[in-house]
């Protein structure tokens, strides 16, 4: 086993993005993962282990809900137990756990507070109460990267995702406030936003149906005609977490593949 260049901390690791990021940056630029998840996916929480350790790295794992304080804190106390400080180089926010509705349903369709609150917490807060806590921790290590995840419904409305689409703008705002305040630490944060894959999160989203309208709806406006993968979103990540990405920072990365621009075209189009 070579030496590690460090470990990546991801939020979410056992599904879609998360568990395509641990793979990724295990092989390039090398990284161990320590991985947080709720323990609803135990089959694919073995499998990154296994793809981790087949890179070399190693892996470990924490069973726990990581969306509010309490839990970052508990959890960033942990992580300096069992890997000491200064240790985590790459932080990764890809929790996904958000309610759907309307603001003003009723039943089952309407946003109440408690929804909200779930959704503003783990979508978007919860990326700054672990990033204050491992900053409490002295976990961060020198030149660390902080990296949120994003898609583009946070310019866009689709029916039910209000709570979404306004977490994604917060932590969007998140990101842009803290790359200023770290930024003198040597740390960057930034924001990957890319655009529709097929993941189990959107499944349980937008249900089957759903999930399939908005892929024949996405698949028809991207250049490309097909979706994004959760391995492609990794593969960059690696490259944000190796030395060609040190100059990116408070930045939101379009990594949609042109989505947003050809739904435009495509309304237009279909206007005609």
């Amino acid at each position: 086993m070579s030496a590690s260049r460090g470990w990546a901390l991801i939020l979410g690791v056992t599904g879609g993005s998360g568990a395509a990021i641990a793979r990724a940056v295990a092989q390039d630029p090398g990284l161990d993962v320590y991985g947080v998840h709720r323990g609803n996916w135990t089959e694919s929480a073995r499998a990154v282990e296994q793809a981790v350790d087949g890179a070399g790295r190693r892996c470990e794992m924490l069973l726990a809900d990581a969306s509010n304080a309490q839990a970052a804190q508990s959890g960033a106390e942990l992580v300096r137990e069992r890997l000491g400080p200064a240790s985590i180089s790459l932080f990764v926010h890809a929790i996904a756990n958000a309610s759907v509705g309307r603001l003003t349903g009723e039943g089952d369709d309407r946003l109440y507070p408690r929804r909200l609150e779930k959704t503003f917490n783990a979508m978007a807060h919860s990326f700054v109460y672990w990033t204050q806590a491992l900053l409490d921790q002295g976990l961060l290590a020198p030149q660390a990267r902080l990296l949120g995840l994003s898609n583009p419904m946070d310019d866009a409305v689709v029916r039910g995702t209000a709570a979404i689409a306004a977490s994604k703008a917060a932590l969007g705002a998140y990101v842009r406030h803290l790359a200023h305040e770290l930024g003198p630490r040597g740390i960057c944060v930034n924001l990957l936003k890319f655009g529709a894959v097929t993941t189990r999160a959107v499944g349980r989203t937008f249900g089957a149906d759903g999930m399939l309208r908005l892929q024949r709806a996405v698949e028809g406006a991207i250049p490309a005609r097909r979706l994004c993968t959760a391995d492609e979103v990794g593969q960059f990540v690696s490259v944000l977490a190796g030395p060609r990405g040190a100059w990116f920072n408070g930045a939101t990365i379009d990594f949609t593949g042109g989505e947003f621009q050809g739904l435009m075209t495509a309304l237009l189009e279909k206007g005609e």
